[in-house]
């Protein structure tokens, strides 16, 4: 191997780990907070009481005054809590769908590594509030400055796809897909953790410690981490060259239609219409299992410690061995078809061995279709537009994110466990849909 051969091999080893603790910490930081929301809402719901009422407490009023207020089927269930969670959840993906397009436009003209840096300080800042949150509108700017700087996802990605060959593209993006997993299992676990151990001092300061600070510090110290990491093992992946300077970052909302390439728009819309069923199914799986098997809190850790291994595998080995030769659309459309098996399977299961059966090909179909989308936007993308094309698809999948639970939720709690499955399997037709017009890419060797 020439020097050459070795420094862009070790500038590539550089670039995938930076990227993969910063995509990490991202599904750290959206995860982490899940749970927790019953007794985040329990703690700033006392609170606010003891000082005469505040934002909080009337926002629950008025969920209570909403024609259904909970399951009549299983009136233990808090439904305020799921619109609580639902509500901070979707106004994390909310700023995502806005600003990953910005972000990756401006990365497109300015380079991936000041946006980068830029963005990885604002989460080490949202993570800092977090920690001093002592009233719950400290809560909720940390939050939107988190959701604000996760944007920098369509970056990170942007950036595999600036090192990596076209043959190796899918491979590069199960490698992201890895540190989606490996988030999704520790994000979860080191909220539940953390909150075995409060900080509250039991002060009324509305900046002060909470029952939730430890778990804040432990993911401002991983920011920290990956800032340091960043500016000092982070080369510049985008020549100046090959930027696109003459292009201006403007708000998502408009952006899917300025997509000239037909096949991009396609698979932003498959992953749209994927993740607005995949989260919605995702985020009443908990309900769901203490509906059927009256699973405590340790149960469902299990549950998704089972998903997110599940994940790490079929995209660190499945993926990353046979997709060159199943190829990425061929691939995506298993990815669909074994989801939409696993959900049909899910409403209709009575037994817990099915169940976690059906949970395992659940992620399974998610961790075909993940990286494999990615890779084939980035692969019908050209050099000036792949942050661009990237941030439009991953805000359509923070859109999905924003939207699919607050839906799922709803018909959970109207029409019922077995007919949300059944529906949700059923809209992932839609994708399937769009994926069948997506050509199958052409490497430089065919």
């Amino acid at each position: 191997m020439s020097e050459t051969d070795k420094t862009l091999a070790k500038r590539r080893r550089a670039t995938f780990g930076v990227v993969f603790l910063t995509i990490f910490l991202d599904m750290v930081g959206f995860s982490v907070i899940f749970p927790l929301f019953p007794a985040m809402l329990d703690h700033y719901l006392i609170r606010e009481s003891l000082l005469g009422g505040g934002f909080l407490t009337d926002f629950i009023i008025l969920i209570k005054g909403f024609a259904f207020e909970g399951n009549s089927q299983n009136p233990s269930f808090r439904f305020e809590t799921v619109i609580f969670g639902g509500a901070l959840g979707s106004l994390y993906a909310i700023l995502q769908f806005f600003f990953a397009p910005i972000w990756g436009r401006l990365s497109d003209k300015i380079g991936r590594r000041p946006v980068l840096m830029f963005t990885l300080g604002g989460t080490c800042l949202g993570y800092f509030l977090w920690i001093f949150a002592g009233d719950f509108w400290i809560l909720v700017i940390s939050r939107i400055l988190g959701g604000i700087t996760s944007g920098n996802l369509s970056v990170a990605t942007a950036s595999i796809a600036d090192v990596t060959s076209r043959e190796s593209r899918s491979k590069g993006m199960a490698f992201v897909g890895v540190a989606f997993g490996l988030g999704f299992i520790i994000g979860p676990a080191l909220g539940g953790f953390a909150s075995q151990w409060s900080w509250s001092s039991g002060s009324y300061s509305v900046l002060g410690f909470n029952p939730f600070s430890l778990a804040a510090l432990i993911s401002f110290c991983l920011a920290v981490v990956n800032w340091t990491w960043l500016t000092i093992c982070f080369k510049e992946t985008l020549p100046k060259d090959k930027r696109g300077g003459d292009q201006k970052a403007r708000p998502v909302i408009f952006q899917l239609g300025r997509i000239k390439d037909s096949a991009v728009s396609n698979t932003c819309m498959a992953y749209l219409f994927y993740m607005i069923s995949f989260s919605g199914m995702e985020f009443t799986l908990t309900f769901l299992a203490v509906e059927r098997f009256s699973y405590a809190p340790i149960d469902i850790v299990k549950m998704f410690l089972l998903i997110g291994i599940t994940l790490i595998f079929a995209q660190g080995f499945i993926v990353r061995r046979f997709v060159g030769t199943i190829g990425e659309k061929r691939m995506a459309l298993l990815g669909v078809f074994v989801g939409l098996f696993a959900f049909t399977l899910l409403a209709a299961s009575k037994d817990e061995a099915w169940f976690y059966f059906a949970l395992f090909l659940m992620s399974t179909g998610v961790a075909f279709i993940s990286p494999t989308l990615t890779s084939l936007t980035s692969l019908f993308s050209s050099e000036q537009d792949q942050g661009f094309h990237l941030g439009v698809f991953r805000s359509s999948g923070s859109m999905a994110r924003a939207i699919g639970p607050l839906i799922a939720g709803l018909v959970y709690f109207k029409c019922g466990s077995s007919f949300a499955y059944f529906a949700g399997a059923l809209f992932l037709l839609f994708p399937a849909y769009f994926l069948f017009r997506v050509p199958q890419p052409k490497t430089s060797s065919q």
